[in-house]
């Protein structure tokens, strides 16, 4: 299992081939990968803050939680934090398992967890100002699936 907090942006594709390289044990690897969306009033930037510690904590938590919940040979979770203009890549998740379903389970549960549950605050700029993102109902229906 590998949980990176991080301010610089990472290629996808290389993560992925890294994630994958010599699993022979594994039939399925799942990855998801979140981009900054752009808002109907025109999203300038998204800032997001966490507090160091913590946060890897709570991410490895829900990764572990991930683990016990499904037969995963490996996980690996990178999420981005500072300013993030849209269409640049926020978060990845990737899963490995020996099936697919549970390799698509697992990462569907890490990506609605850390929609709700990881210690991010995000905050939008657009031409009318800065404001923060609050919380969701339709992300906290995601989380009583599981």
């Amino acid at each position: 299992m590998e949980i990176r907090v991080q301010e610089a942006p990472f290629d996808m594709g290389a993560e992925i081939g890294r994630f994958a390289a010599g699993r022979t044990d594994m039939g399925a690897i799942v990855t998801f990968s979140g981009l900054v969306r752009d808002t109907d009033d025109g999203l300038r930037a998204m800032e997001i803050e966490h507090y160091p510690g913590m946060t890897e904590k709570a991410l490895t938590g829900i990764a572990e939680e991930a683990q016990r919940r499904w037969s995963l040979g490996d996980v690996l979770v990178i999420h981005r934090f500072g300013a993030l203009a849209p269409g640049e890549q926020i978060m990845m998740v990737a899963t490995a398992a020996p099936h697919r379903a549970d390799a698509f389970a697992a990462a569907e549960f890490l990506m609605d967890y850390l929609k709700s549950r990881a210690p991010f605050w995000k905050k939008e700029t657009t031409a009318e100002g800065a404001s923060w993102v609050e919380a969701r109902e339709a992300d906290e229906d995601a989380l009583r699936r599981w």
